[in-house]
């Protein structure tokens, strides 16, 4: 499947809601939330794709690294790339409405699993959205995540066994998500939490607990306290502040200081292999992928997520050889010029 051709039915198929850009930088959908833009002026988003550009490679070729190995283990999982398809959800929402949530995600869970790696599912402000994924998920031996909105706890932790009867093998909360419009809109509370309430959505599950949406240092510690497994550096796609920095910016401090403790996603600006490996020599352990899968979704569903997963695992191949690394654990500052 030719991807600039499923970049075309995208165009077609997500009715505005995306303009499925020639490089997707926020520039064009800022301020469209609901919608696939970032925030106010949409800096948020922008700043993400500019941080991680920002970064150049060194370039070796004077070493052993002719076939490099992409796979890692990631939670107990091992991944043919250290990649997750990011908990977007909302086709009706924010994704122009032609497809359902069922068939989007769908597309999404079969492409990923085919292309040994695994999807995260999202929850929004349609609880429907949620028990949709779930049942979803379900269909493929609920062999993904599910990330829940931070709402009041004793709604978190029912959402929680929703996810744990679907058979995932993790669940989180993208805690980034406390002051989202689309939710706002729809009267729904959400709101930061304490480290005691993190503690008390850690211990109501035996899975693995992931924490997206960490983008300090400080932050990063305190969710270490608070006993999740992993954390997820991410603005949520400069959604829902603007002007905070870019994740790749923040990265390699967060990193510095809870490396080791935690596992480390990131996410932000993420569109091609070569980002997913820099992503990985600033410090994290594995990176999650968002509008770029919508797009391939859209336009060419499951086929079109494993084209592009196809596309990004090559991509990351090629540049791990030009960088000297023979495998995911080689890649470190080093190759950062």
């Amino acid at each position: 499947m030719n991807y600039q051709e499923i970049e075309k039915k995208a165009r077609e198929n997500l009715n505005g809601s995306c303009k499925v850009c020639p490089v997707c930088n926020g520039k064009a959908c800022a301020g469209e939330v609901p919608g696939m833009g970032g925030k106010g002026t949409g800096e948020a988003f922008k700043i993400n794709v500019e941080a991680l550009a920002a970064y150049k490679l060194n370039m070796r070729v004077i070493h052993d690294a002719k076939d490099p190995d992409t796979t890692t283990v990631l939670l107990g999982k091992k991944m043919a790339i250290p990649v997750f398809a990011a908990p977007v959800s909302g086709t009706t929402l924010n994704m122009g409405g032609k497809f359902s949530e069922a068939e989007y995600i769908q597309w999404i869970i079969g492409g990923c699993l085919d292309s040994g790696i695994y999807p995260m599912v999202g929850d929004t402000a349609v609880d429907a959205f949620l028990t949709t994924n779930l049942e979803q998920l379900k269909k493929f031996d609920g062999q993904g995540i599910a990330i829940i909105k931070p709402w009041e706890n004793s709604n978190v932790i029912q959402k929680i066994k929703l996810a744990e009867a679907s058979g995932v093998y993790a669940v989180g909360m993208d805690i980034d998500a406390a002051g989202l419009i689309t939710l706002a809109l729809h009267g729904k509370p959400v709101g930061p939490k304490s480290v005691e309430e993190i503690k008390q959505i850690v211990a109501s599950t035996k899975l693995p607990f992931i924490l997206k949406g960490i983008m300090t240092v400080d932050e990063a510690e305190l969710a270490v306290a608070a006993g999740v497994q992993a954390i997820g550096v991410s603005n949520h796609g400069g959604r829902v502040l603007d002007q905070t920095p870019g994740v790749a910016d923040v990265l390699p401090e967060i990193a510095a200081a809870v490396k080791g403790k935690v596992t480390i996603l990131a996410d932000g600006g993420v569109r091609n292999g070569v980002d997913v490996l820099k992503m990985l020599a600033l410090g994290a352990d594995g990176v999650l992928v968002g509008r770029p899968l919508v797009t391939a979704s859209f336009g060419g569903q499951t086929e079109g997520v494993k084209t592009y997963l196809e596309i990004m695992k090559n991509e990351l191949k090629s540049a791990m050889v030009l960088t000297g690394c023979k495998s995911i654990k080689d890649i470190n500052e080093r190759i950062i010029f």
